[in-house]
């Protein structure tokens, strides 16, 4: 290489005459590993909710099935859907549980949804903030057609 070509270089690319440092990349990029960070403890969050919810309906709908009466069928799900809720840490007043039965005989269908609101911010150890998702879930069963202390035979 020529001395100027090397002079040129030297000028151009090894000064820092011109050039800034570079220290604004620093707040916006903690801004975007922060926002992200928020976004995958949502969504996770949710993810969360729903095994929480389908686990609530789930135990809720073996509650009701294996009930001696009516009478106390809806209570015994609604107990066993917020011990569930419970145990995977959620709050069970915010749980809300549907039963919708036709009656209670020998294989009279029997259909639990669950919902919960999940917030739209949530923070592990803090709380959430603000009902910005509804999780829910559903399960259906028949009443056992083979189980003793029912009137009546099986039609299913």
């Amino acid at each position: 290489m020529s001395s100027g070509v090397v002079r040129w270089f030297r000028e151009r690319m090894l000064d820092d005459r011109g050039a800034i440092g570079n220290i604004e990349v620093i707040p916006f990029g903690l801004l975007i590993f922060v926002a992200g960070t928020l976004l995958i403890t949502n969504a996770w969050a949710v993810v969360d909710t729903r095994m929480a919810v389908s686990s609530a309906s789930r135990e809720a709908i073996r509650a009701y099935v294996e009930s001696s009466n009516p009478a106390s069928a809806g209570a015994n799900a609604r107990r066993a859907a917020e011990t569930a809720i419970a145990g995977h840490g959620r709050d069970p007043l915010r749980l809300r549980v549907d039963i919708q039965a036709d009656g209670f005989s020998r294989c009279d269908p029997v259909t639990i949804r669950a919902g919960y609101t999940v917030p739209t911010l949530h923070l592990p150890w803090v709380g959430g903030y603000g009902d910005a998702f509804d999780v829910s879930s559903s399960q259906t069963e028949l009443i056992d057609p083979y189980r003793s202390g029912l009137a009546g035979d099986a039609q299913c």
